[in-house]
């Protein structure tokens, strides 16, 4: 068995869809003998995630298979290894960053908490 990573997209269409195009891009680690089973597996995922609700508002909102646009085979040397990358654009650089930086002391805060956790616990 080996690892791949499949990009699942679906279509979010709200009430009678009249409103800017909406699209959820989701990074799934897949575990398949072949590249077609991966596929075949987030297919089948993708496919189990549509879904219709209501919103607040009484519209109907719905979550619409796309399709896999990408799917990619993870090999042994994973350390440090690219499995995603987004350009943002922003007209407010700073807050941007800002935005970056909170994120990153909430995930370190998070970090320390679970470390002084794991220290209480006899070896």
């Amino acid at each position: 068995m080996q690892w791949f990573l499949a990009k699942i997209v679906y279509r979010i269409t709200c009430g009678d869809g009249q409103h800017q195009a909406q699209f959820d891009e989701q990074l799934r680690l897949l575990q398949a003998s072949t590249e077609a089973e991966a596929l075949e597996r987030a297919t089948e995922i993708g496919l189990a995630g549509e879904e219709r609700f209501r919103n607040q508002d009484a519209q109907l909102v719905a979550w619409t298979f796309v399709n896999i646009p990408e799917l990619y085979p993870l090999h042994a040397q994973l350390d440090g290894a690219e499995l995603y990358s987004q350009v943002r654009e922003t007209d407010d650089a700073s807050a941007y960053v800002n935005f970056v930086h909170y994120k990153a002391h909430c995930i370190r805060a998070r970090a320390e908490q679970t470390d002084s956790s794991f220290a209480s616990f006899p070896l």
